[in-house]
């Protein structure tokens, strides 16, 4: 038995007393006690961060501030429950100063970041934690100083936190917030020597934002030990957009903090297979951290109404389990990612087997008909994607388009088939590889044989490409246009 599982099993039945629940049973008080964790370091801490299967967490019907003033130790303990089921080893959260109390920190909320550090070491958790959100007093040098000393001197030796986060998304190009962090970071080095420092800023400014921001930091001879890299773009160009954040700040490593897609804007399967690509992107590229954006999705009213995001519908889904605690699809993917290690192609519902709602498949260029999941003609299981009664427009011919797991390198060679089947077709029935180039331009486009018209039976469609020059993602098309009789498709695969 390790000492830190020793560790984490006595703070565990600490921590279940105090909040009136079972204590777990623990070795003998003897033995544990002679037991010792070694002090860390900021090496270690570093490696652990680096690895860090880690979930960001709001309660949802507490999310940002709402958090620390309706805290909530049983609903907590229940979430972080569910982080761990996951597979995780790590929760970040998110301390605002004007809801622990400015410029001193009440010792009432102290306490409250106290227990949810003991409640997630009990579900074998260690901690992240990212200070002075909602927060631009940037002249009150002195009293951020202060206020940070006060907030984290109880973990400077806590192996159970394992980085901080000065400001989440700081801007690089407001000049007042960089001058303040580089002042801030300096006095944190101070009063936690043993403690992994970094920034992280937001999806628009991406790549070049952290470039820029380490840059600043490196003249004033203020650096962090990581940067943390928030993702919200296209997942099917992940690889590439990691691989330019880690071309930023090299030779400084970086993780994902945040990634995600809301069910609001995409079907409950995409979300599920945006975050398989940029886990299996992150993977590619050596970033051994991506962080999912969120647990859970907020019930109405959940995020405080001085927050310009609560007005946004799109920021109340990006939770893995929606607001009345049933599971998404997304909780399938990472759990599989995290448990397995492995991202599977069967995630994209390539044999349209998944219930509705959860197929990563969306519908293209709509205006010219649209295929619907059904089970009366299948070639295997117990449903297909049918095609019937289409047109095209100028657009073209319409269909179903996913994009593969797997991202797309240059000069790369990809495959990809169907089986589609027809009654009285006309027109044009075939699948495409369609390639995009880094902003998401088209580039070019390989199409596959074609379904003869009139009756036929299961025909294999394929096609076989190399990722042409410039290429960062692809998306695979089945079509079928100026179609008067009906078409099938079953069996994808792509590689």
């Amino acid at each position: 038995m390790s000492s830190l599982r020793v560790r984490a099993g006595l703070v565990a039945s600490t921590v279940l007393m105090t909040l009136g629940l079972p204590a777990l049973s623990s070795p003998s008080a003897a033995k544990t006690a002679a037991m010792t964790v070694p002090a860390p370091t900021t090496a270690s801490r570093l490696a652990e961060v680096k690895t860090a299967k880690s979930m960001n967490y709001y309660p949802s019907d507490a999310g940002w501030s709402a958090m620390w003033t309706g805290f909530d130790a049983a609903r907590i303990d229940a979430d972080l429950a569910k982080i761990a089921q996951l597979g995780a080893d790590n929760v970040r959260v998110i301390v605002f100063p004007q809801a622990f109390g400015w410029p001193a920190p009440k010792p009432e909320n102290t306490e409250k970041l106290r227990k949810f550090v003991s409640i997630a070491d009990a579900h074998g958790l260690t901690v992240k934690i990212t200070l002075f959100d909602w927060w631009s007093a940037y002249n009150e040098v002195g009293n951020s100083v202060n206020w940070a000393r006060t907030i984290l001197a109880p973990y400077a030796g806590d192996p159970r936190v394992i980085a901080v986060e000065l400001k989440n998304e700081i801007q690089p190009g407001d000049t007042a917030a960089v001058g303040w962090v580089r002042k801030l970071i300096p006095e944190m080095r101070k009063a936690l020597p043993a403690m992994p420092l970094t920034l992280s800023v937001d999806g628009g400014v991406g790549a070049a934002g952290l470039e820029r921001l380490r840059s600043q930091l490196q003249a004033a001879g203020a650096p962090l030990d990581y940067y943390d890299f928030h993702f919200y773009g296209s997942s099917e160009r992940a690889l590439a957009e990691i691989r330019k954040a880690q071309a930023a700040v090299a030779p400084d490593p970086v993780v994902i903090g945040e990634t995600g897609v809301s069910s609001a804007v995409v079907s409950e399967g995409e979300q599920g297979a945006y975050l398989a690509r940029v886990f299996r992107a992150a993977a590619e590229a050596g970033v051994g951290s991506v962080s999912p954006w969120t647990l859970n999705d907020f019930a109405n009213g959940a995020i405080p109404a001085n927050s310009s995001v609560s007005a946004m519908p799109a920021q109340y889904k990006f939770g893995l389990y929606r607001a009345d605690g049933s599971a998404k699809f997304a909780a399938t993917v990472v759990r599989t990612v995290w448990t397995t290690g492995t991202v599977p192609n069967s995630l994209l519902n390539l044999g349209f087997e998944a219930a509705a709602g959860e197929s990563p498949w969306r519908a293209g260029n709509t205006d010219a008909g649209t295929a619907v999941m059904a089970g009366d003609v299948v070639r295997n299981g117990a449903r297909s994607a049918r095609f019937s009664g289409t047109t095209r427009t100028a657009a073209g011919l319409p269909s179903l388009i996913t994009s593969p797991i797997t991202p797309v390198q240059a000069g790369y060679r990809w495959r990809a088939e169907a089986y589609a089947r027809g009654v009285n077709a006309t027109g044009t029935t075939e699948i495409a590889l369609s390639w995009f180039d880094v902003n998401g331009r088209w580039i070019s486009q390989n199409l596959s044989n074609r379904l003869p018209a009139g009756n036929s039976g299961w025909t294999k469609l394929s096609v076989e490409a190399v990722a042409p020059a410039g290429a960062t993602s692809v998306q695979l098309h089945l079509k079928s246009g100026d179609n008067t009789g009906t078409v099938w498709f079953d069996d994808v695969a792509i590689s």
